[in-house]
């Protein structure tokens, strides 16, 4: 058995196109351009590379984007300002702080700061607190995207034994609850495994659909995981540098050792990646049709 390669190139692509209609469509039929801004602080590479890649496609898609590159020794009272005068701009609807911040920024106000009608990353705790809830919300990106993904792909989760690994804010608990919701892409059986779990592998080999944002590259191995089992792998690892200079990546699992045994795979790259960027258009529409009175 060798496992379908569930493409996040593609189904993001496929998704892009129905956005750039809704977009064309909002402006023909209302005068509303989607607006996002993009808040950047200090020079982090791959922070540049992140926000370059979302303005890019925002506009690819019709959507306005706006970034504001701040320097590293930017005040948090400064950055708690231009987060202020974006919640109050009309023409803005979704603000993005690219995290991390530097050290001397909480990040915790910053993120709280952002109007929760203009939070399309979903990090807001009015956005978390609807998500755990079932109510209508920003999803967080990468989670939303995941959920895309499997539907998408006709993975049913309904009564599915789903095992999550990592606890993060960002994907790890986000997911876990979405799966476990009374919704379509739902209806899961989740268990949630960390550092500090006893047996995780024991947890992985039970999953009919494994999902690892854990960070580590290669951690899932084969031998740790059921026959026609499906894997979403979240991990982006650096793992070394090709003779052209271009970054060798690896996931949280290992490829090669499971994709004889998986049903279907997400691969890295070009697996969850491509759909954290799509979700947080998605959500950016969402925000100006909201803002608007649109249903």
């Amino acid at each position: 058995m060798s496992a379908r390669i569930i493409s996040g190139i593609e189904t993001a692509k496929a998704i892009r196109e129905e956005l750039t209609v809704e977009v064309a469509n909002l402006k023909q039929k209302h005068g509303l351009t989607p607006g996002l801004v993009t808040i950047l602080v200090g020079q982090d590479p791959a922070s540049e590379s992140y926000v370059a890649a979302k303005n890019k496609t925002a506009h690819a898609l019709g959507i306005h984007s706006e970034q504001v590159t701040l320097a590293a020794d930017t005040s948090e009272a400064e950055l708690l300002k231009i987060v202020d005068t974006y919640n109050r701009n009309p023409a803005i609807h979704g603000i993005l702080v690219q995290l991390p911040l530097p050290r001397h920024i909480n990040e915790a106000r910053v993120l709280f700061a952002i109007d929760p009608a203009k939070d399309v990353d979903g990090f807001h705790p009015v956005n978390v607190g609807k998500m755990m809830l079932g109510e209508p919300c920003f999803l967080p990106c990468t989670p939303h995207g995941i959920l895309e993904l499997l539907q998408r792909s006709g993975i049913e989760t309904s009564g599915a034994e789903v095992v999550v690994v990592g606890r993060s804010n960002i994907v790890g608990k986000p997911i876990a609850n979405l799966m476990l919701q009374k919704r379509a892409g739902g209806n899961a059986t989740v268990t949630v495994c960390h550092t500090r779990s006893r047996d995780m592998h024991f947890h992985t080999r039970r999953a009919d659909i494994l999902i690892v944002a854990a960070g580590v590259a290669k951690m899932i191995k084969g031998d740790q995981v059921k026959d026609g089992v499906v894997i979403i792998d979240v991990g982006v690892n650096r793992i070394g540098q090709a003779a052209s200079g271009k970054a060798i990546l690896a996931g949280d699992v290992d490829f090669d050792t499971v994709v004889g045994k998986a049903a279907a795979i997400t691969p890295v790259p070009g697996g969850v990646g491509p759909m954290t960027i799509t979700m947080l258009m998605k959500n950016t529409l969402q925000a100006a049709k909201q803002a608007a009175g649109i249903d």
